[in-house]
């Protein structure tokens, strides 16, 4: 691992055809005993990551659900800085912290309103969010390990830089289809098989009808 950031441990639930969600956006896939898992693994590390299209679809509330007192930092990537004032995300930073992390060119009235909640903001890259930067801006604040639990958007900026260490990944029994479904990446993606990041499966657990890959870079 490259020592200017943080551990990064990918974490998703996806359908046998690979997608994160239906095409309306629901991603109920995970079974209650994997979320257990999910939630045991979330108190492992010192914060998790999202990007703000999963707050606009799912509102998580990003915490490890009284697995532990202390529950992971929240980091929000929101390029513009439009996160609803309502989402259970922000309705709860005064007793989790919670980092947005925007860029330079985030409109001054948005970054007002982030203005009246304690969270951290966090400007970083021109245009979108610089992950790079960004990952070595929470390295030097003490973050060790992160969980990614990005859409695809947000995991495809990850993977495009080489900045995975990990990735566990549930298989459900689901085959959802649609073109318009979110997969596990999206982005550009790479032009070629050669180009493209290649894992080490370290580990298979079957679930009764799910199965758990855990796989290290």
């Amino acid at each position: 691992m490259e020592s200017f950031r943080p551990h990064v441990i990918f974490s998703a639930a996806i359908t046998l055809d690979g997608k994160l969600a239906t095409r309306t956006g629901d991603s109920k896939l995970s079974s209650k005993k994997d979320k257990i898992r999910v939630h045991k693994l979330r108190s492992k590390v010192d914060a998790i990551l999202i990007g703000k299209n999963t707050v606009e679809i799912d509102d998580p509330l990003l915490s490890a659900h009284n697995i532990r007192k202390k529950n992971p930092i929240r980091i929000i990537l929101d390029s513009n800085a439009t996160i609803r004032t309502n989402s259970k995300i922000l309705k709860t930073c005064s007793r989790i912290p919670t980092i947005i992390a925007v860029s330079k060119k985030a409109p001054k009235k948005n970054l007002q309103k982030l203005e009246k909640f304690p969270v951290q903001v966090i400007v970083c890259g021109n245009y979108t969010v610089n992950i790079k930067k960004l990952l070595g801006i929470l390295k030097k604040k003490g973050i060790k390990n992160i969980l990614v639990e990005g859409g695809g958007k947000t995991n495809w900026g990850f993977i495009k830089e080489n900045l995975v260490d990990e990735a566990v990944i549930t298989i459900t029994p689901y085959l959802v289809g649609g073109i318009t479904a979110t997969t596990l990446v999206d982005g550009d993606g790479f032009s070629t098989i050669s180009k493209s990041l290649r894992l080490k499966l370290k580990n298979v657990t079957k679930m009764k009808n799910e199965v758990i890959l855990h796989y290290k870079n």
